[in-house]
């Protein structure tokens, strides 16, 4: 067989699975645009804090950059939930993490550094819970985005 045959056929087999990649990658996506609520989509991004935000449509990405203030704390949140930043310290108090102590907020399992930080944040509820740990002030403390 001559290494143009050989070639093709490795740039085929390269093309099929790069293909199969890409919508697999999109069949696994799950993200909530930090606008709507709605579900995001993996095309419809905006660049933040050094990784993307993901949004439901092509309108969303525009209210963000517009006040993206108000959006924050959602788009923290999705930070983390796409894997993009990842929790280093407390996000109440900064502290070391103690891996007993631990609430679910949202999809994201957040630690803490201690009983009374967690018991703060399993007493609040909803938008309450999720400010509390992924407001800019908590992110800062607590979380940094993964550099890919």
């Amino acid at each position: 067989m001559s290494i143009r045959k050989i070639s093709a056929m490795l740039s085929v087999v390269f093309a099929i699975g790069l293909v199969a990649y890409a919508a697999d990658e999109k069949a696994t996506f799950k993200a909530t645009c930090p606008v709507s609520g709605q579900p995001a989509l993996v095309d419809k991004t905006a660049d933040y804090k050094g990784g993307k935000v993901y949004f439901c449509c092509g309108n969303c990405p525009g209210a963000f950059a517009k006040d993206t203030a108000k959006f924050a704390t959602k788009a923290n949140q999705q930070l983390i939930a796409t894997g993009q930043a990842k929790q280093v310290k407390c996000p109440l108090s900064g502290g070391k993490l103690n891996p007993e102590a631990t609430v679910t907020v949202g999809d994201v399992k957040v630690g803490f550094c201690c009983n009374k930080c967690q018991g703060k944040v399993a007493d609040a509820k909803g938008d309450e819970q999720t400010a509390l740990v992924f407001s800019d002030e908590a992110f800062k403390k607590g979380f940094e985005v993964t550099k890919k």
